[in-house]
């Protein structure tokens, strides 16, 4: 490949994987719009984020697979038709039940364009190249998050929150033709290198605590943003839905933070690291109590500071850790990381509806004891590579 490849192949890639980020969060800034216009209660409009990204957690395994043994083009054309699809769905339902289980197909057709994507960069791309595209990869990832947020909410007017859905429907579509018209066709090999299997990954607790981290700081940061609409819609803040949005900026902290904490973990080590950015995440989460517009916005401003100096630290650790069957271990995170997250939207929705906010960031505050723990252990080992 020439200059002109590669960066038509970054574009592509940065596409393909914001307009995939871009499905996932596009509900949660209008969630207390679905709450009146479906009369539903809180929790349950909170399943149209919380159903996504259980459906991604369940299918990244399997087609995390199925990408060792099938071309990448017809996997993301079926990965875009379906996540388009079930976006329209919920554009044309009035029944919120219809809504969230096409949320659910999206969220296990969303590997396909990511997951799937990731694994075949990593076959085909030299390293000097794979460590640039990844680098839109990731920088896509925080930008699909927030664009998506502010698709929902902001750019088109709250109660046109159907019209997102179709948008965002078109955008993966687009992105998706794009892809299949561009990407390099390969040759798929099938490797018969020796590997790692799952349960031999699970039962390494200095791999199986970076996964239980993965799980916990996610679930705390997810709860955090997802009941943050109706935080904010409440009293005594009264925020309209666009301003509620415009507060999800906070989130592009997290393109800068992936590589500083990649510097703090090398200078400071894992474990300190992961320690150094709990004590920013609970300061932070004290910071959301106070009934304050400035508290908050630098609560969540730290909030995505801590979160992402752990999960950047996490995931450098796993994967220095090994030699071999990273491919796995990195499967295993995500199912971690999202099942986190689905777990603590879910768990986290009953707690605000029976204690309210403050009993939430309580609990958020107890989950911050898992990447604390992981923290400690981190340090009393020296890492070792098997």
């Amino acid at each position: 490949m020439d200059g002109s490849s590669y960066f038509r192949l970054q574009v592509i890639v940065f596409a393909l994987v914001s307009a995939s980020f871009t499905n996932i969060y596009i509900t949660q800034p209008v969630l207390p719009v679905l709450q009146k216009e479906f009369a539903a209660s809180m929790v349950l409009v909170s399943f149209t984020v919380s159903a996504v990204i259980l459906g991604i957690a369940l299918s990244n395994l399997p087609f995390g697979s199925l990408a060792d043994r099938l071309p990448i083009h017809p996997i993301i054309v079926a990965g875009g038709f379906f996540v388009a699809f079930g976006g329209l769905v919920c554009a044309a339902t009035s029944n919120l039940w219809v809504f969230i289980a096409a949320r659910f197909v999206q969220g296990i057709f969303i590997p396909a364009l990511t997951t799937c994507l990731a694994a075949y960069l990593a076959k085909t791309l030299p390293a000097e190249r794979l460590n640039v595209v990844m680098g839109s990869y990731v920088s896509a990832t925080v930008l699909g998050g927030l664009g998506g947020r502010l698709l929902g909410g902001w750019i088109h007017p709250p109660l046109h929150w159907r019209y997102a859905l179709v948008s965002a429907s078109a955008f993966i579509l687009v992105a998706t033709f794009s892809a299949f018209r561009w990407l390099p066709r390969t040759q798929v090999v099938q490797q018969q290198e020796k590997s790692t299997g799952f349960l031999t990954l699970l039962k390494r607790w200095e791999l199986l605590r970076l996964y239980l981290c993965a799980a916990g700081s996610f679930a705390i940061f997810s709860s955090i943003f997802n009941y943050l609409p109706f935080r904010l819609n409440g009293p005594p803040f009264h925020f309209s839905t666009e301003l509620t949005t415009l507060v999800y900026l906070v989130y592009v902290i997290g393109i800068f933070m992936g590589p500083t904490a990649g510097r703090i973990s090398s200078r400071l080590g894992t474990g300190n690291t992961l320690l150094v950015g709990s004590a920013i995440l609970g300061g932070s989460l004290t910071l959301l109590l106070p009934p304050s517009v400035t508290s908050i916005v630098l609560g969540l401003v730290g909030i995505c500071t801590g979160f992402f100096t752990i999960h950047a630290a996490a995931v450098g650790a796993l994967n220095r850790k090994l030699i071999i069957g990273q491919g796995r271990a990195n499967a295993l995170y995500v199912l971690f990381y999202y099942t986190g997250g689905w777990l603590g939207i879910t768990v986290t929705g009953f707690v605000y509806r029976l204690a309210g906010w403050s009993g939430l960031m309580y609990c958020t505050m107890l989950l911050l004891l898992i990447p604390v723990g992981t923290g400690i252990g981190e340090r009393k080992i020296k890492i070792r590579r098997t």
